[in-house]
Formats: C-alpha cells, structure tokens, sequence
C-alpha cells in the first residue's frame, strides 16, 4: 500500500426508501493521483441482507486485476443490509478498510426493533464484522475503519493517501455522489 502509484475500488450506495426498495451502489476506481480509471454499478435491496453479494458482484463486474485495495463506505447500508466484511474479503482476496464517520453506542436494538424475524443473523453478520478502531487521518479529522487484509496503521495510511481534505477519500466522495445522482434521475 506505499507504493507511490496505486489503484483502489472505493464503493458507496445511495438509497431513498420512499422512493425504491433498491439502493444503488457505485464503485470507482481510482489511481492514488486521483486519476478515475473505472467505474461499476449494482444494487441491493433496501432493507435485505444482500449487500455483501452486490459488493462482490460490484468488483466482479469490473474484470479487473490492478485494483490493490477496497475501500468500503460502510458496513450496515441500504437500511441496516449488513455486509459480511469476511466474506467479500475472502472472495475478493484484496485488502479492505471500511471506513464509518460516527461514533456508535451500538446497532443491536435497531435490528431487534426493524427486523424481528432475522434480527439474530443481522447481529451475528454485524459482530463477524469486529470492532471498528479510531484513526486519525492527517487532515486531522477522526474516522473509525474496520481492515481486513491490512494492518490498522497501513489502512490509516492508505486512507490518508486518498483523502484531499476533510475525512471522506476521493474514492468514496466520487462513489457516493455517482450513486445518488443515478438514484434521483432513475427514481424520481
């Protein structure tokens, strides 16, 4: 990951319940000069347990083999749909860091509470998952990253490679307003 010139897949999603039951979800591949040299697309069902099946499906579709790492916007999306972080790392075979903006007191109650029929497996997934860990990027500003594949400090570093300013990197920034605006214009 200190090579001076990488690739990384950064993947977002967007999701609007009252307007579809699907979020959409756009990976962008992005050199380490922040050049874009891809861009993929899937969806998942808002509310559903197939998020982890649309990031591997996502990267799948891509075809590529000079991505270095996964960049993941998160690991409860599209309304508490929980990617198995486990299971897209072993699939894929690349390093990811999922990287969240908020402190947390904890999910479990709001899956009890939206999902009394499969709350259990949400849990179960969600904890497979482990602890995320507080960073601080050079911009200054506080995330908080799961790594697979990656020691902690090199996932900070990795981040701290693609993110201009603020705490968002590029890749992520650029995958999330692609999946919004295709959400709007499709949707709407």
């Amino acid at each position: 990951m200190d090579k001076p010139a990488i690739r990384v897949l950064g993947i977002a999603e967007s999701f609007d319940r009252s307007l579809n039951k699907n979020s959409i979800m756009a990976g962008v591949v992005m050199r380490s000069d922040f050049v874009v040299d891809g861009l993929a697309m899937a969806k998942c069902t808002v509310g559903g347990m197939d998020a982890t099946d649309a990031v591997i499906s996502l990267y799948r579709k891509l075809g590529r083999t000079d991505i270095n790492a996964i960049i993941l916007s998160g690991c409860v999306i599209s309304w508490y749909n929980v990617v198995d972080l486990n299971a897209v790392y072993e699939s894929i075979g690349l390093p990811l860091v999922c990287i969240t903006y908020e402190e947390s007191k904890g999910i479990r109650d709001f899956f009890i509470k939206n999902f009394p029929d499969d709350w259990q497996f949400r849990v179960e997934v969600y904890e497979k998952n482990g602890a995320r860990h507080e960073v601080k990027l050079r911009t200054g500003y506080k995330v908080f990253i799961r790594c697979l594949g990656i020691e902690l400090d090199a996932g900070r570093r990795l981040l701290d490679k693609f993110t201009l300013h603020g705490r968002i990197p590029e890749p992520i920034r650029l995958s999330k307003l692609i999946a919004r605006q295709t959400m709007r214009f499709m949707f709407s």
